[in-house]
């Protein structure tokens, strides 16, 4: 049994989708506290979705941890759960979204959801996360087994994402923008590890991103550059970002999602 259970999506919260799903868990679970870790993933964004899920974990009770962002919902993929190491099971399409986070524990044990017994019916082709994740949450929350759920499935059978590209060469990085939070700050696939091996030092650094190329200050926090100004620092989860102090990085710059961004010496 588990007390809480936490949802992560793209489903953002103008529509009633969040909702529901919290309506489906609290008809079979009500015990059961849910926190909403975010719905503000960039729709169909499954590696954004996968980087946030296992950077979060961590920071989450023991529980049930949905991930809904699927852009193959009514297609052959699979709809899975994977119980880790450390007693979690985490819950939602097997694309990949889950991996990430689930290996961060060990992974135990992993069921496809074929028991149609834990699901609402008819099953929409287009809802699963109203039809088969939350209920399916639910039921483990108040007891139901990982492998009352459906058919054992073995690890090597789980979608992997394939790695946003990195490249680290001598006094220069080629990393890809692999976040961009509601403030337009732009999560690289980068750390301050990887400036050491490059050999870039500190101090400022040349950015290449977009149309913007230029020397940016290698800071440690937003205030140590003029409002406006642009920097690059190590975000609260040790990634490197690009950020304005008090601005939006990513209007700033012309970027988005999985743009590449260079940084070599000064």
């Amino acid at each position: 049994m588990f007390d809480t259970i936490t949802l992560l999506t793209d489903f953002g919260l103008e529509d009633d989708f969040v909702g529901v799903c919290h309506g489906v868990i609290a008809r079979i679970a009500p015990a059961a506290t849910v926190i909403d870790v975010t719905h503000g993933i960039q729709p169909q964004a499954v590696h954004q979705g996968a980087r946030v899920l296992a950077r979060s974990v961590p920071f989450l009770p023991v529980g049930v941890h949905v991930a809904v962002v699927d852009p193959g919902v009514g297609s052959a993929r699979r709809a899975i759960a994977v119980a880790t190491a450390d007693g979690r099971v985490l819950v939602g399409p097997d694309n990949g979204l889950l991996i990430d986070a689930a290996e961060r524990f060990g992974i135990a044990g992993a069921v496809a959801l074929t028991n149609p017994r834990y699901h609402l019916h008819p099953v929409s082709r287009t809802f699963h996360a109203r039809d088969i994740f939350s209920p399916v949450a639910a039921h483990l929350a108040v007891g139901v087994p990982l492998f009352e759920l459906g058919d054992a499935l073995p690890d090597a059978s789980l979608v992997r994402l394939e790695a946003a590209a990195l490249t680290v060469e001598r006094g220069k990085i080629e990393a890809a923008i692999v976040d961009v939070d509601r403030f337009g700050n732009l999560g690289l696939n980068a750390t301050t590890s990887d400036l050491d091996r490059a050999g870039i030092e500190r101090g400022s650094v040349a950015i290449e991103a977009g149309p913007f190329s230029g020397r940016v200050p290698l800071g440690a926090a937003f205030a140590e550059v003029a409002p406006g100004e642009l920097l690059l620092l190590e975000d609260s989860y040790g990634s490197l970002a690009l950020a304005v102090n008090g601005g939006d990085a990513r209007t700033r710059l012309g970027v988005s999602l999985g743009d590449t961004v260079i940084i070599a010496n000064a």
